[in-house]
């Protein structure tokens, strides 16, 4: 096969003596064996994504090694002295459970350390909530974790959070991209100064545990906390090293672990993907649940920061809730609580993203506080947190199974998310309800909002072309009516406009440019399509609404709105 010059041109930069042997041998036979690969591998530079930088493990520029996490650290570093001159320099690092975390951690410990910048390094694997914690706890300047969240085990990843302990946000992470981009692979210091590398552990896991109880529990009486049964699962991840602490010292002591999935390990051996928005993910956990007749399932990913949770549903059944549902139980939950306590004076907010349910803005109308809405990622959550230092966080969440409860970890959290899902079951359960019961009031009180989402996966340079195609078209020729409902207005974060259809009237979006379009339908409904900005993929998110009168008529009126997402769905033509 033909491979491109510009290619071939990186592959022999390389080929230099800059690079190992071992590196310069996996290239030598990728030329030889599989050309394809090798263009794979180099036809592009890993970016910077919604979740940080992630990719396949392997040698290239679009790759995850020792190179290109050794590239940028070393701008990370310059960056960092840059920002802070003559201050003492303080950073905290954590990894997962996938291959070579650990190695790729002391790779990125060791470069900030031959940079003279001081390193905390957990000394084993690690939650990524608690990392943003322990960035705050030790008054660090900036963090890393290494993870690739849900990805396939082949991936891995390299999120960066700032000083707030929330990820990099504009305008650093761009000026942090140019200096990267800047660099040369022989400009990176891989010669450790070990004695700057400090082990962290047990200390900042009792911290972390104790402020996770401080932030998410709310008296629930033990009596309510015995009689509630759950199944827990880490999906082979790393909260089985904060939760279980979390929970038993919460009062939880009817806890039942999936003994399957337990055992941390990179390979996922027991499920097709380890993401609790997937059910196959969480199949061996309700299989656990029904034969102990749990009241609640719940589910981590492998780095800790999405949470799936499955309840019963009016017949009894265990039944998946998404992330949005979660979302609005939840910050309903929360939102009661702060009412009750006299805490809402008009200078609270909660946080959601322009792909999450609408009810959030229900929720936060009815109780007299502010919904922020940002982009996708919950790095715009904890940026109006930075930003808006005189009002309070309450909580908020993403559509994506993220939640975060109060502000002293600065991105989603599965941890807290358990705990507090729990303490909202346990309290439930006591008044003769259940979490499915508070959903459904909720959707009598608020309006009832369903949401779907389609994820078509695109690989390759093709597949990059295909999602960039779709996402022109859908700009240059947008649709004027989808399953007989007119659009009335086109959000485009690209071109930071809202354009009133009928009309034709456009007014300026003020949030920061991001490649998606929302089509707002007449009858409520709405359409969000966006490439992801961690996976070949190209996403479309969809809300619909109803008006439910009574809970009686909610299998009616569900059913109505399944209908009406399978007829758009079609007349989008994506299935």
């Amino acid at each position: 096969m033909h491979i491109d010059q510009k290619i071939l041109d990186k592959v022999n930069i390389w080929l230099t003596p800059t690079f190992d042997n071992q590196t310069q041998e996996e290239i030598k036979e990728m030329m030889t064996s599989s050309p394809s690969e090798l263009e794979d591998s180099f036809y592009k530079n890993l970016e910077f994504g919604t979740g940080g930088m992630r990719g396949i493990m392997g040698v290239g520029t679009n790759r995850i090694n020792k190179y290109t996490l050794g590239k940028n650290t070393q701008g990370l570093s310059d960056y960092l002295k840059k920002s802070f001159p003559n201050e003492n320099l303080k950073v905290v690092i954590a990894y997962d459970c996938r291959h070579n975390s650990n190695t790729l951690a002391k790779v990125v410990a060791d470069v900030f350390s031959a940079n003279g910048i001081h390193v905390y390094l957990f000394s084993d694997l690690r939650p990524t909530p608690e990392l943003s914690f322990a960035l705050k706890h030790l008054n660090c300047h900036a963090g890393i974790v290494l993870t690739a969240s849900h990805n396939p085990p082949e991936y891995n990843g390299y999120k960066v959070y700032w000083q707030d302990g929330g990820q990099l946000v504009p305008p650093q992470d761009g000026e942090i991209i140019q200096l990267i981009e800047s660099l040369q692979y022989s400009d990176i210091k891989f010669e450790a100064n070990e004695s700057l590398i400090k082990y962290i552990d047990k200390e900042i896991d009792e911290a972390f545990v104790n402020s996770t109880i401080e932030n998410a529990s709310f008296n629930t009486p033990q009596s309510a906390k015995d009689n509630l049964k759950i199944v827990y699962t880490s999906l082979h991840g790393t909260s089985i090293k904060s939760v279980p602490d979390v929970l038993a010292k919460a009062g939880y002591k009817n806890v039942n672990i999936v003994a399957e999935q337990e055992a941390p390990d990179g390979n996922f051996p027991t499920v097709k993907s380890p993401n609790p928005e997937e059910p196959e993910a969480l199949a061996m956990a309700t299989t656990l649940a029904e034969k102990t007749n749990a009241d609640i399932v719940v589910g981590t990913d492998p780095d800790s920061d999405r949470v799936g949770v499955a309840v019963r549903n009016l017949e009894g059944e265990m039944v998946l809730l998404n992330g949005n549902q979660t979302m609005v139980v939840m910050t309903a939950f929360l939102l009661e609580k702060w009412k009750q306590a006299d805490k809402i004076t008009g200078k609270q907010f909660i946080g959601s993203t322009i792909v999450s349910t609408p009810m959030m803005l229900e929720l936060a109308s009815a109780y007299d506080v502010e919904c922020k809405v940002g982009l996708t990622g919950f790095k715009w959550i904890a940026k109006f947190i930075k930003d808006f230092p005189n009002q309070q966080f309450i909580g908020g969440g993403e559509e994506s199974f993220g939640y975060m409860v109060g502000d002293a970890v600065r991105d989603k959290d599965a941890v807290s998310a358990i705990l507090l899902v729990c303490e909202i079951a346990a309290i439930a359960k006591a008044n003769g309800s259940s979490i499915y019961q508070e959903l459904l009031n909720l959707y009598v009180d608020y309006g009832f909002y369903k949401e779907h989402l389609i994820s078509l996966t695109k690989k390759g340079i093709a597949g990059l072309e295909e999602i960039n195609q779709m996402m022109i078209d859908l700009r240059e020729n947008p649709m004027k009516e989808i399953n007989g409902e007119r659009v009335v207005m086109i959000e485009d974060y690209q071109n930071s406009t809202a354009k009133n259809m009928f009309t034709g009237e456009i007014e300026t979006l003020h949030l920061p440019k991001s490649n998606v379009l929302i089509y707002y339908l007449e009858d409520g409904s709405k359409i969000c399509a966006r490439p992801s900005g961690t996976e070949p993929k190209i996403k479309f998110y969809f809300s619909v609404n109803e008006t439910l009168d009574s809970i009686d008529n909610f299998k009616k009126v569900e059913q109505e709105i399944d209908t009406k997402i399978k007829n758009i769905i079609a007349s989008m033509q994506l299935n």
